[in-house]
């Protein structure tokens, strides 16, 4: 902290946040402080919120920490206010932040901060045999040489990638913990947590260039053009009219060729439309699928013209329905994964534990997530209170339970109003006690700690959480409430004026109430204040539980991703996961086997018993034999990690280790004796649990 320190002159007046970071005045606490100062002082920790004090350090203890280092001696310029110590055991050297830069100390931006002096700081091992001679850095290109220099760093996945120290602190901290990776290989666990030991600071911010405005305008520019092979359009190709049929849609897989909804013979906007090249290429990696509504070669228009229409060659079968939804949401799936996977590195080591009681799952899932040292960012324990077996310990199988329950227990709460597909309700309490933003909270934290996504959303639900509630525009069928149903019917399809005007006079409080009573002097009058009662019942009627519920799915950054890939998330938020088959089981793991295992049929009794499970000649279901070794019936949307392992192993029966994710399975000599340990070990550990 600047106003302690020996050398205050030199760290208030010096103004470098590349190298001593961002530097803050307080004028209410008569306080000037660099926030790396305070970062790898000694003798201060974090105890506030992140809006507390500095950063979360208390100025009480920042005050404390300056009269400390105002006893200490810095070992290098010889003044006083040292607040840094070097963490090597019997080490006492203490000194400036940035005399100890100057001295080429090390200093670690990572779990405890720690600081070591340029005696004891951690060195990076060349080995002999590799070449001396000067190469480029990666970065700006100049010389560097192969020297164990403070000054040169060497990628620990790269033989040949070397970096000038200077070079990777600015790509650092313009890249931040997101995109800071190695400029050859592209490796990014590794590379951080070496440059992370030899004193790189990483930043826990977006890159520069995501920050900066406009910066992508250029490539916003949106494809006008219709390239159907015979253009209907008498304006041109390049002629663009919204909200008519000579609107220009683009491809929707590439974007980057378009059509007039005429010259397709599309009667909305919201039909699917894929060019012929796209075609050609699903077509040929058997994964083609046709739009819902079937197209002819030639389609006679109303208008007595011919469109020629694009299709693709009749050499490749057409997919059902069914098989084409099933595969569109398997790779928005996976899309979705590898999001979720981008945000889990948010997660740090430091650990909170929720007690859970299964019984009251809501309330005391509520204190847990309430309680003033949980943080999303820390990785969740859960213990069972009310439970005598593993699960009361067993880690990584009683957070999947955990979420899968509160999954469970939100879908049927009095937060939520429908059957299947459910939209918010209006419930004043759990307004007042902001229950709807725990929810949404609790939604986010499950997605990116491996739980289970709710998988129950409407779809009105779910574009008024990604596009806004003003630019949603709801149906009948999205009304949860029978009565009021009934109600919009009979003026729906009022057929006279007459019988509408009696149909409002019998719901005058009803209206009134909506605050949807208006003038009728038409039988046409009648469409506008249906509308006026949709967007009421479905949307102005529960504005506030919805923005409570959209602050909670921004935890963790969720609701900002949903918004960026939105089809992408519907997948997992309107529907419930796929059954599970015997295909994606094998495919989810990976089998570890010697040689000596392939000989007896160890992988294949294995399949043949997925098979036989999937066919029904089996007590236990594939979920059950998931749930075994996981902990979760489901895959989660992030998928697990680590990823689901098999070994075969000289034991008596299988074992599901759930904290590896890992199937230990005996080795035996017929598929007989192997169904039957299967069947044995999982329906009894299943049925204990279950007790």
């Amino acid at each position: 902290p600047g106003e302690g320190k020996g050398g205050d002159a030199f760290l208030v007046s010096n103004n470098c946040p590349e190298k001593y970071g961002e530097k803050k005045t307080y004028v209410e606490y008569n306080l000037t402080v660099h926030y790396y100062c305070l970062l790898m002082s000694s003798g201060i920790w974090q105890r506030g919120e992140e809006d507390e004090g500095v950063d979360g350090f208390l100025i009480t203890d920042i005050r404390k920490e300056v009269n400390r280092a105002a006893k200490l001696k810095c070992n290098i310029c010889k003044k006083k206010g040292a607040s840094i110590g070097c963490v090597a055991p019997k080490c006492k050297r203490s000194y400036h932040f940035p005399c100890g830069l100057r001295k080429e100390c090390i200093f670690q931006f990572m779990e405890d901060f720690r600081s070591y002096c340029w005696e004891h700081k951690p060195v990076q091992i060349f080995p002999d045999k590799e070449s001396r001679g000067p190469s480029q850095c990666t970065i700006c290109l100049d010389l560097v040489e192969h020297l164990p220099l403070y000054s040169v760093l060497k990628s620990p996945c790269c033989k040949n990638a070397w970096f000038h120290r200077e070079c990777l602190q600015y790509q650092a901290l313009s890249a931040g913990i997101f995109f800071f990776r190695c400029t050859v290989c592209n490796n990014k666990d590794k590379f951080q947590e070496e440059m992370l030991r030899m004193g790189i600071h990483i930043p826990e911010k977006d890159a520069s260039w995501e920050l900066e405005e406009n910066a992508y305008q250029d490539l916003l520019q949106c494809y006008q053009h219709c390239d159907i092979r015979r253009c209907l359009c008498k304006e041109g190709r390049d002629y663009n009219e919204p909200d008519s049929k000579w609107e220009i849609k683009r491809c929707q897989s590439c974007g980057s060729r378009g059509t007039h909804l005429a010259c397709s013979s599309m009667k909305s906007w919201e039909q699917n439309w894929e060019c012929v090249e796209c075609r050609s290429i699903f077509a040929k990696s058997g994964k083609y699928s046709k739009q819902k509504k079937r197209s002819l070669a030639t389609s006679e228009k109303t208008d007595g013209t011919t469109c020629l229409l694009e299709e693709p060659s009749p050499k490749y079968p057409r997919q059902s329905p069914g098989s084409q939804h099933s595969f569109l949401l398997q790779t928005q799936r996976r899309e979705v994964s590898s999001i979720l996977k981008e945000l889990k590195q948010q997660i740090n080591t430091k650990t909170t534990r929720l007690n859970i009681n299964t019984e009251n799952i809501w309330n005391t899932a509520l204190k847990g997530f309430r309680q003033r040292n949980f943080r999303p960012t820390n990785t969740i324990e859960v213990k069972f209170t009310n439970c005598k077996n593993r699960l009361k310990t067993d880690t990584s199988g009683s957070k999947h339970l955990f979420f899968q329950l509160l999954m469970g227990h939100l879908q049927n709460s009095s937060l939520f109003e429908g059957s299947s597909a459910k939209n918010l309700s209006l419930d004043s309490q759990a307004l007042k006690e902001n229950l709807y933003f725990e929810a949404g909270k609790m939604i986010a934290v499950s997605l990116v700690h491996g739980g289970p996504s709710p998988g129950f959303f409407s779809k009105i639900l779910f574009n008024c959480l990604v596009y806004g509630p003003e630019n949603v525009k709801p149906n009948l069928e999205d009304v949860a409430d029978t009565d009021v149903v009934q109600t919009i019917k009979k003026i729906k399809y009022a057929n006279s004026l007459s019988s509408l005007q009696s149909t409002i006079h019998e719901c005058y409080d009803f209206l009134a109430a909506a605050g949807c009573l208006r003038p009728i002097t038409a039988l046409c009058d009648k469409n506008m204040l249906v509308n006026d009662l949709l967007t009421h019942h479905v949307i102005k009627r529960i504005i506030s539980p919805l923005e409570s519920f959209r602050q909670g799915l921004k935890t963790l950054g969720v609701l900002e991703k949903m918004e960026m890939h939105p089809v992408a998330f519907s997948s997992i938020f309107c529907h419930k996961p796929e059954r599970l088959s015997a295909e994606t089981l094998c495919d989810l793991f990976t089998i570890h086997c010697s040689s000596g295992v392939k000989e007896v049929g160890g992988a294949d009794f294995w399949i043949g018993y997925l098979q036989d499970v999937e066919s029904g000649e089996s007590v236990v279901t594939l979920e059950d034999i998931l749930y075994f070794v996981t902990g979760s019936f489901s895959i989660p949307p992030i998928g697990f990690d680590p990823e689901p392992t098999i070994k075969f192993l000289h034991v008596g029966y299988p074992i599901g280790n759930r904290l590896l994710n890992c199937l230990e399975l005996p080795i035996t000599k017929t598929y007989e004796s192997f169904k039957n340990k299967m069947e044995f070990t999982i329906r009894n550990t299943l049925r204990v649990e279950r007790e």
